[in-house]
């Protein structure tokens, strides 16, 4: 089995990657001007405010381009995974409840993926993540009292992934880790998107759900 020559974790095949091992940026907050840590945060955004986060520098960081890549999936996959917790633990509906908690799972498997394929070590899950910051990503008004305001919410950030993931694709170069990543992604976003709104549809007129 061959081994990164950078962080010796085992390679899964001989595929080009790129090493996110060890990978510790610092973010500035635009709003309330705190500064954190980390590889990445749920939508990136900030983890008090929920403004918007600027790097405040990359040190040696070598390969920019596919990191950012790497990165802003995870920025997407945090957001997917814990608005899918809290939202299984908010919904009323048992249903509801149910098939949340299976999508969080989903993400947190895509997750698990991408940090063993670019050897980055997964991010802890903010137990203080609001159901808001999801909404503000997916440009969805949310409304507490509505139980179909969750769904909503959860297809619009998974298009909004979809044309995120499709438009970065499009402008990386052909061949690039970036790209074969990006394609990966919105694959797999678009898969969601139809599974939950056959999951939706069902569910707003009273049949069981399919997953």
């Amino acid at each position: 089995m061959s081994i990164c020559p950078r962080c010796k974790r085992p390679l899964e095949d001989e595929e080009p990657y790129i090493c996110c091992a060890g990978q510790e940026l610092r973010w500035r907050c635009t709003s309330c001007h705190k500064v954190s840590e980390g590889f990445a945060f749920p939508y990136g955004m900030c983890p008090y405010c929920k403004g918007k986060l600027e790097l405040i520098d990359r040190g040696a960081i070598q390969g920019d381009r596919a990191l950012d890549a790497i990165r802003k999936a995870f920025e997407i996959e945090l957001g997917g995974h814990a608005f899918y917790t809290h939202a299984s633990e908010e919904a009323k509906d048992a249903e509801l409840k149910m098939l949340f908690g299976r999508f969080a799972e989903m993400e947190k498997e895509h997750m698990d993926t991408l940090s063993k394929r670019y050897h980055a070590d997964l991010p802890a899950a903010s137990a203080d993540f609001q159901i808001d910051r999801a909404a503000i990503f997916s440009g969805v008004e949310r409304k507490p009292e509505d139980a179909a305001n969750l769904f909503r919410i959860a297809i619009a950030f998974e298009q909004r992934a979809v044309e995120f993931f499709t438009r970065e694709g499009e402008q990386a170069p052909a061949g690039s880790v970036e790209s074969a990543l990006y394609k990966e992604l919105a694959a797999e976003e678009r898969e969601h998107v139809e599974m939950l709104t056959t999951e939706f549809k069902r569910w707003e007129t009273g049949r069981a759900g399919i997953l």
